[in-house]
């Protein structure tokens, strides 16, 4: 493997970790632990390391360690913001767009979330929020905010996220049925209607994910204060 090829592996699976939660906010990442466990040298994990720094999910102090990035409350609502207007957009495009295969999926998706709420399950309803944004994005059809969304989704970590703003009393059964308002209003076709209440979802979202987390100062766990 060359070290294009084994920096944007190693890539691949740091990310995955951050985003899924294996690793932990505040995480020190070892570049000697994890050429080791990847069998490749220091030079593609580095490589690597700073691609994600890019990205927002970790940070490198000179000299000292690298880390898994710990968002701030105030970062957690910038970012929120973005996701207020992207997937407002995204709701608008596909309510636009008539019958497209997305549309099928989100009517299953709902019909499980609703099994998943009967059962009390959060860990599948977790797996099925992460898929109904994600059809809802590319139900749109649109490349390009496919990527941001991406980007934005992976710096949120969004799978680890969701699962804290469920912890929230009530938030469970209020996140099911916003869904399925959302699918009924995609459905009418009326774009306007679907933005409007797409970004009143995400606020929501925000509200339980900010009053869920114990925040020190402006910071989450273990980050930087």
């Amino acid at each position: 493997m060359d070290t294009r090829s084994a920096r944007i592996t190693v890539a691949d699976q740091i990310r995955r970790r951050i985003v899924n939660g294996e690793f932990e906010l505040g995480a020190s990442l070892s570049e000697a632990a994890l050429a080791s466990e990847f069998g490749v040298s220091r030079t593609p994990v580095r490589e690597a390391l700073k691609q994600l720094q890019t990205e927002g999910l970790v940070k490198t102090k000179p000299r000292v360690r690298t880390f898994v990035s710990v968002p701030s409350r105030a970062e957690i609502i910038e970012l929120f913001q973005i996701r207020e207007i992207i997937e407002g957009a995204a709701a608008r495009i596909l309510a636009g767009r008539g019958s497209v295969p997305e549309l099928e999926l989100l009517r299953a998706n709902v019909l499980r979330s609703d099994e998943a709420l009967a059962a009390n399950d959060v860990t599948t309803y977790v797996g099925l929020v992460v898929e109904f944004h994600r059809l809802i994005v590319l139900g749109a059809g649109n490349r390009k905010l496919q990527a941001h969304y991406t980007m934005l989704m992976n710096q949120l970590a969004f799978p680890r996220m969701v699962d804290a703003s469920l912890s929230v009393p009530g938030r469970f059964a209020k996140s099911e049925d916003e869904h399925r308002h959302m699918l009924d209003i995609i459905e009418t076709k009326d774009g306007a209607t679907a933005e409007q209440y797409m970004r009143h979802h995400v606020r929501a979202s925000q509200e339980a994910l900010l009053e869920s987390l114990p925040f020190s100062r402006d910071s989450i766990g273990r980050g930087e204060k």
